[in-house]
């Protein structure tokens, strides 16, 4: 994390802990939940502020809820109406059950490698731990004929396409426009809806029916929400509905204060922006410095993964399926190499290779991270091609 006095990267903070505490930069936050820093003084003010003059969850619709509702409308030109809930896993089993009971259709159709939460999880196949295990149809990710095949073959068979349009889990793997733009198209053919997981900082180039958010609209408290056309969320209305849309903490007061600062006075629409061009610039730096080297790097914006592939970096985009990298390709043991290594000079980051940047974050931060250029030195022999 940056070094200002509210985000500050390490594990010590104002005292908190023992000076013999390690230290380490934060260029992780916690896989993008963690967007805001660990105690950004907005964020801090407005649980403040709930305790004190409004109580941590009331149990009825309320102000905040609203208000919060209409901020990420705003943001989101595809969302007229949504709803709230705990997590992105709990939004999108919400958006997959609204997509069903608007087609009375069961079958999902998903790709490989995405994560779309905790039970929704296609890394490698289907999770043994998934929900609905027969409802799923698995594609290939970025594979627009195969996309186009799958949607056509499940005509009045398949409820939704379910899309990540940036694989997390999966090793920060964006979506083509192509492929997107195909999904879509092909959908409104076959007359299904494509429910849509949106990457947390960047918008995509379609217009879905449905959009499960979660992580960063939260200020970092859990939250989750899933909107759409109003048509559609109709069917949680509870005006005209006896469906009912039941969870305790659903509309906690906590999270819509919080959740309403963060979004419209913390990570504006200008912020969002100048955030993933600094990404974007950390993430080209790598991979000058992988030229030559079986280190690549992927990713859009603030978020990027670092890989290490067995047949080189350079080779990523001709060689692994249009942006699918499939676990046989990687070096599992080289990828621990670098990890322990940044650990031992206190950089943080997934072991996976995962980075995502936090606000806050000044350029002495990201200079730091050019040990990646010290470590691929220090191992010449094991990196080279």
């Amino acid at each position: 994390m940056g070094m200002g006095e509210w985000n500050i990267g390490t594990l010590l903070y104002r005292g908190m802990l023992p000076m013999s505490c390690p230290r380490y930069l934060d260029l992780l936050g916690d896989m993008t939940a963690g967007l805001y820093g660990h105690s950004h003084p907005v964020i801090r003010d407005a649980i403040i502020s709930t305790m004190d003059n409004v109580g941590l969850s009331l149990g009825a619709t309320t102000v905040a809820e609203a208000r919060l509702a209409e901020a990420i409308c705003d943001r989101f030109a595809s969302i007229e109406q949504l709803g709230f809930c705990n997590s992105g896993t709990e939004a999108n089993l919400y958006a997959l059950s609204v997509a069903r009971q608007a087609t009375s259709l069961s079958k999902i159709i998903v790709f490989e490698g995405v994560y779309h939460g905790g039970v929704l999880y296609f890394a490698h196949g289907l999770a043994p731990i998934n929900v609905d295990k027969e409802d799923w149809i698995i594609g290939r990710y970025n594979d627009v004929d195969d996309a186009k095949r799958l949607i056509a073959e499940n005509k009045g068979i398949a409820a939704a396409v379910l899309i990540e349009a940036m694989q997390g889990a999966g090793g920060c793997i964006p979506t083509t426009a192509e492929f997107l733009h195909a999904v879509q198209d092909a959908a409104n053919e076959n007359g299904g809806p494509q429910s849509l997981l949106l990457h947390p900082e960047r918008g995509t180039p379609i217009t879905p029916d449905l959009t499960t958010l979660g992580k960063w609209i939260g200020g970092g408290l859990a939250i989750g929400a899933f909107g759409g056309r109003q048509e559609l969320l109709s069917i949680y209305d509870p005006r005209s509905s006896t469906i009912q849309h039941s969870g305790t903490f659903n509309n906690n007061t906590l999270a819509m204060n919080v959740g309403y600062a963060a979004i419209t006075s913390v990570y504006t629409a200008d912020v969002c922006v100048a955030l993933n061009q600094i990404g974007d610039e950390l993430r080209h730096s790598l991979e000058e410095i992988a030229k030559g080297t079986k280190m690549a790097v992927t990713g859009r914006g603030s978020v990027m993964n670092i890989h290490f592939l067995r047949t080189g970096g350079a080779s990523l985009a001709n060689t692994i399926n249009d942006l699918h990298v499939p676990p046989e390709s990687t070096d599992a043991i080289l990828g621990d190499l670098f990890w322990f290594y940044l650990v031992d000079r206190g950089v943080w980051i997934a072991r996976r290779g995962m980075v995502s940047l936090l606000l806050g974050t000044i350029q002495e931060e990201i200079e730091q991270f050019q040990i990646t250029h010290k470590f691929l030195r220090e191992y010449e022999e094991l990196v080279k091609l």
